[in-house]
Parts: C-alpha cells; sequence; structure tokens
C-alpha cells in the first residue's frame, strides 16, 4: 500500500518552511539544508538556469541579481506579450525576479503585483526593490488559492513553476479568473504530467517541494481551467525541458513523468466578477 496524500494544509506548510529557507539562505536551495531535490536542480550560478529556461542574456542583466534565484521551469514574459499601461499579477513571485521583468515591460503607467505566502521571500522581494529603486512594483503576502487582489481589476496574470506546487489548484485558477479582468490574459510557465506518477514520486515530500510530485495532468489543469470559466486555452509542452528536469532529481526519472509548458488562456470579455 502507498503512502498516504499529505492533507493540503500539510502541504502549505512543507512549501513554506523549504522556500522560507531558499531565501534565508545566500540564495541557492543548495546553501539550504535538506531540500536534496532542490539542490541537484540548482548550480551554483542561478543565471545559468535563467538562460536554460528561456531568459534572454538582456532579460538576465536587467533584473536585480539577488532576484533571480534559478527556481523558475520557463520564461512567462515570452507568451505574456505585456504592453505598457497594464497591471500584471505574479503568483508566487518570490524574490521578484519576473515582477521587475514586467514592471520593465509595462513602464511607469503599468502597475506589477507579486504575491507570495513566504515572509522571508517577501522581504528579499522588497529589498531588491529598494535598491533598484523600481518603484510600480509592490509584494503582498497571500496565498495563490486566497488572492489578495480585487475583482476585475489585472489585465495578465504570470506564473513560473508555482502552480504545480499548490494542493487546490481548481481553486488558484478561480481566483485568477476573479481578479481578471474581461479580456485578462493568463500567461503562465508550469510542469505538467504527462502520465501518472507512482506513488513513490506524488507523496514524496522533496519532490512535492521541488516542483514535480504535485503536478497535474495535461487533462486535469485544461478542465480546471474551463470550470475556472476561461476560453482560448492553450497548453504547449516543451519537450526541451526533459533535460533539465532529469537534473531536478537524479535517480527518480522525474523527466518522464512531468515536462514544463506554456499555458495561456483567456477572460471572456463581458465577463465581470464582483
Amino acid at each position: 500500500m502507498g503512502k498516504e496524500p499529505y492533507q493540503p494544509e500539510t502541504i502549505r506548510q512543507m512549501i513554506r518552511a523549504r522556500y522560507g529557507r531558499i531565501a534565508a539562505s545566500a540564495g541557492t536551495c543548495c546553501e539550504a539544508a535538506s531540500i536534496a531535490a532542490c539542490c541537484a536542480r540548482q548550480p551554483s550560478d542561478p543565471g545559468t538556469v535563467a538562460a536554460q529556461i528561456g531568459y534572454s542574456r538582456d532579460e538576465i542583466a536587467t533584473a536585480p541579481e539577488a532576484a533571480g534565484m534559478g527556481l523558475g521551469c520557463g520564461n512567462p514574459q515570452a507568451i505574456a506579450n505585456l504592453r505598457p499601461g497594464e497591471t500584471v499579477l505574479d503568483l508566487g513571485s518570490g524574490a521578484g525576479f519576473d515582477c521587475f521583468l514586467a514592471a520593465r515591460a509595462v513602464g511607469p503607467t503599468g502597475r506589477v503585483i507579486g504575491v507570495d505566502m513566504t515572509e522571508a521571500m517577501l522581504r528579499k522581494a522588497r529589498r531588491n526593490a529598494n535598491k533598484t529603486g523600481i518603484a510600480n512594483v509592490e509584494f503582498r503576502q497571500g496565498e495563490i488559492e486566497h488572492l489578495p487582489v480585487k475583482d476585475s481589476t489585472v489585465d495578465v496574470i504570470i506564473s513560473n513553476c508555482v502552480i504545480n506546487l499548490s494542493p487546490e489548484k481548481a481553486a488558484v485558477l478561480q481566483e485568477t479568473f476573479r481578479v481578471l479582468k474581461p479580456g485578462g490574459r493568463l500567461a503562465i510557465s508550469d510542469v505538467v504530467a504527462v502520465r501518472p506518477m507512482p506513488d513513490a514520486i506524488r507523496n514524496n515530500q522533496d519532490l512535492q517541494c521541488a516542483c514535480i510530485g504535485g503536478a497535474a495532468t495535461v487533462e486535469d489543469f485544461r478542465h480546471m481551467l474551463q470550470g475556472a470559466g476561461f476560453e482560448k486555452i492553450r497548453i504547449g509542452l516543451r519537450e526541451e525541458s526533459r533535460e533539465l528536469i532529469k537534473t531536478w532529481a537524479p535517480g527518480h526519472k522525474a523527466e518522464d513523468y512531468v515536462i514544463s509548458a506554456f499555458i495561456e488562456a483567456v477572460k471572456p470579455a463581458g465577463n465581470f466578477t464582483g
């Protein structure tokens, strides 16, 4: 008999504790003791990971150095098509890397909100913002299942390898739908499962915290998006990501079960919430 799945609040506590240690360290998973799977996925230079998952040299150079922690699985900026003046929300904003890139794209007339549940990450992100003088970014504490954002106020939602960590993914997508304006866009990079995972992976604490064990299947993700009300759904699998995923948890063959994907969807025009 396989190990019983963790309860939602237990998963959140594990994620909060693990990523809190990462934020409090000098900046890499390997310096946060006991996160073996995370350590395997992150070299000493987080910029190397950023380049591997699709960020350009210009993007890496533009964001504050301390903001890039090498924890993503893709570049949501590549599909977000951000425009000046837009309001952008980043789910699980970490140390702020994607927020700072989005702030540059939307310009001084735009606004970027980063939401993270980990206090240490928020402190790190706010220090980065203060050091760089970026004024159109703010960071709020909260869970992505209960976003601290008003209804129908956001143009674009981005996220990088975070929704897979949530034990209540349908609730996350319902919340994204609520806060988006009619016609608003969802543009995220995340890990999805392409075949059923054995319990040894699905219920492994380290692998859940390393963006592997909690991944939803492509079909389930599509159904959750449809259930939340989204249209124009597109899930593009990135086969080249298997080589990187192979390094996240050596010996577990995670690359056989999960893959990075770009996930896009639109809130129908005329659909107001609130």
